[in-house]
């Protein structure tokens, strides 16, 4: 049967954070899947890490441990050496913009515990070097022979300016971009660091809060070296767009929310829309007219860029965003931030 679509799926860290897998009956339940999807002539993209820590791991700092680093990569090797031979479409951290800033700024995810301004840029910094540690060792140990592709997939939510002829307005638009997307995009896909904007402001915002140094860590050569590179295609995951205002920081707050185009910037990659949804405030009719119209302009879009030359390979539909409370729109929703 010939390949008609691709859907996402996504393996589960087993309970302890063990790397001994061998005998756990999730990887019978993983192989079944896998193999009645391409059976069918669907295309698995696997996730290898979708917010569930093992709770051993978090006992250990979770992500704000440097030890997890390595704990991941062992992960990573076992899934690609046992789905490798049939997946070729690797995620491996989802939206770890999402994760470090709503699990370590807000408390909203595991540990549930706010630590504002701080651990953020600590979280951030170990996924980054996570996930580019298991891409190497998908290209050093698995690539020649299976022929796959790996990179994370980032929340990108875009934003535009609140008041288009409002210098402010579009200065904040830019540093909002820098903080949401670029953070991670750019160490990855550019140069292995981050963007300076993000870097001179967080720098300038903990020299007013009597920080010694800048709350975000460096990296260091030998890591910019490593983190370089290290994703074979663009996966974005986008729900609406945004509008920013420009407001004033205070000296007493701080924090990732306060510190606040692919294809220009990251050199037209291969992108990959791997999450993306629709929002209801009711509960969606049988004649669920709303939603098609929200796709078709979605995939009208996609296809004038392509005329572009913006590769657009795929698009997937999150089902879970089906009952968010949010405004009913596919592209666009008024607020400022």
């Amino acid at each position: 049967m010939a390949e008609t679509s691709a859907i996402p799926m996504v393996t589960d860290w087993t309970i302890t954070g063990s790397i001994h897998f061998e005998k756990l009956l999730g990887i019978d339940y993983y192989n079944k899947i896998i193999d009645d999807l391409l059976t069918n002539g669907v295309t698995p993209i696997v996730t290898l890490y979708h917010f569930d820590l093992p709770q051993a791991l978090e006992d250990q700092g979770g992500w704000l441990s440097e030890a997890i680093i390595d704990s991941f990569d062992k992960y990573a090797w076992f899934c690609f050496s046992t789905f490798g031979d049939r997946v070729k479409h690797w995620i491996t951290i989802n939206e770890p913009n999402m994760l470090a800033l709503v699990a370590y700024e807000l408390g909203a995810f595991p540990p549930g515990v706010p630590q504002v301004g701080t651990k953020v840029y600590q979280a951030a910094h170990n996924l980054i070097k996570a996930h580019a540690r298991s891409w190497h060792s998908y290209d050093s140990l698995f690539r020649k022979e299976q022929k796959g592709m790996v990179s994370l997939s980032i929340f990108a939510g875009w934003v535009e300016p609140a008041d288009p002829n409002s210098v402010s307005d579009q200065e904040a638009t830019k540093r909002a971009i820098a903080f949401q997307l670029d953070f991670f995009a750019k160490p990855i896909f550019i140069d292995g660091d981050y963007p300076e904007v993000v870097k001179s402001q967080v720098a300038l915002m903990s020299k007013k809060q009597g920080y010694p140094s800048s709350r975000l860590p460096e990296f260091t050569e030998e890591e910019k070296k490593m983190i370089r590179g290290t994703a074979d295609f663009f996966a974005v995951q986008y729900y609406t767009t945004r509008l920013v205002k420009y407001q004033e920081s205070k000296k007493g707050e701080l924090g990732f929310l306060q510190d606040a185009e692919v294809k220009e910037t990251y050199n037209n990659p291969v992108i990959y829309i791997t999450e993306n949804g629709f929002p209801l405030d009711e509960a969606p009719s049988f004649d669920d007219t709303q939603r098609w119209e929200c796709f078709r302009q979605t995939f009208q879009e996609l296809l004038k860029d392509s005329l572009k030359v913006l590769h657009a390979a795929s698009a997937g539909a999150d089902r879970s965003s089906d009952e968010a409370k949010a405004p009913p729109s596919c592209l666009k929703s008024e607020e400022e931030s």
